[in-house]
């Protein structure tokens, strides 16, 4: 014999009330459907749970014992149910953020530490992307703000303050004839087989790491496409091309078969969080500012290093 809910929140309301009215009221349906429903778990067990009378509703001998043995599996299940819900909410109320690699990660979980400590009412859920979905994610919702590298631009899109801004590089094979170079310029782009993302188009995100031309306008040859920087690196290491990264590669990819070769002549990479106009929320902003605030703290202890 199974019980079904109703069956189990009656008897168990009822054995606490020892009124039929109240336990209606507290489980939000009839008295009429209490009373239906005990009597047909009474017919099930075949003898009375409760003794009625027109003053009173008792427990009998038989229904103090099923209420002794039900109730703490009850409280028990109840307590998963209420712990599910809990948690579904807290998903639903966090505010979901992501990240393309690691120096954007280190100020993204630092920042949710820190809203942490300022916020305690506030989850913050940090998760890493990769750099071929990372917009598309943001895009369609699964995250709320995205610490990523620029340029990147559209309508839909706020792009908050700078947070880290690193010198361009080159990423080659150790063996490549660059490798022994203290620097290479984007004319010697023309020289190499640049790794490009798997399906970007020209002027996707982020193009400037993978453009067709020289400032001069020689043709840069592409190399094999990629979909996760560690992908990348390991294409590289192989030889099989090159690759414009940030300096944070020389902090945290140091690879024996993979050499990094500053730019002479190219801007610096800039990394910011961004957010959908529509989901332009205090939390968000709030999150946007701690984290200039963090990025500016771990700027200040490397450069004291």
């Amino acid at each position: 014999m199974v019980l079904e809910r109703l069956e189990l929140e009656a008897f168990l309301t009822l054995a606490e009330e020892l009124h039929f009215g109240r336990t209606a009221e507290r489980l939000h349906v009839t008295t009429g459907r209490i009373s239906q429903t005990i009597q047909k778990l009474e017919r099930q067990i075949g003898a009375p749970l409760f003794d009625r009378t027109n003053r009173s509703v008792r427990l009998t001998p038989l229904g103090n014992q099923l209420r002794e043995d039900l109730r703490p599996g009850y409280e028990q299940l109840q307590a998963g149910l209420d712990r599910a819900i809990a948690s579904v909410r807290q998903t639903r109320d966090a505010l979901r953020v992501s990240f393309v690699g690691a120096a954007a990660g280190q100020v993204a979980h630092q920042t949710a530490d820190l809203l942490a400590q300022r916020e305690p009412a506030w989850l913050v859920k940090v998760r890493e992307a990769q750099v071929i979905n990372a917009v598309a994610t943001l895009r369609a919702g699964d995250v709320d703000i995205a610490v990523l590298s620029l340029p990147l631009a559209g309508p839909d899109l706020v792009i908050g303050p700078v947070l880290i801004s690193e010198p361009r590089m080159l990423a080659v094979p150790a063996n490549h004839p660059f490798a022994g170079r203290t620097a290479v310029t984007m004319e010697d782009l023309a020289d190499v087989r640049l790794l490009r993302l798997a399906g970007a188009l020209p002027g996707d995100w982020p193009s400037d790491r993978w453009p067709e031309h020289t400032p001069a306008g020689r043709a840069i040859p592409g190399g094999p496409a990629f979909e996760t920087f560690q992908e990348a690196l390991q294409l590289i290491g192989a030889g099989n091309g090159a690759m414009i990264v940030g300096a944070q590669v020389t902090r945290f990819y140091t690879r024996p078969d993979v050499a990094y070769l500053p730019f002479s002549d190219a801007g610096p990479i800039d990394w910011a969080p961004i957010w959908l106009r529509a989901n332009n929320s205090p939390r968000i902003r709030a999150f946007a500012q701690a984290a200039r605030e963090v990025a500016n703290r771990i700027y200040l202890a490397a450069t004291h290093q």
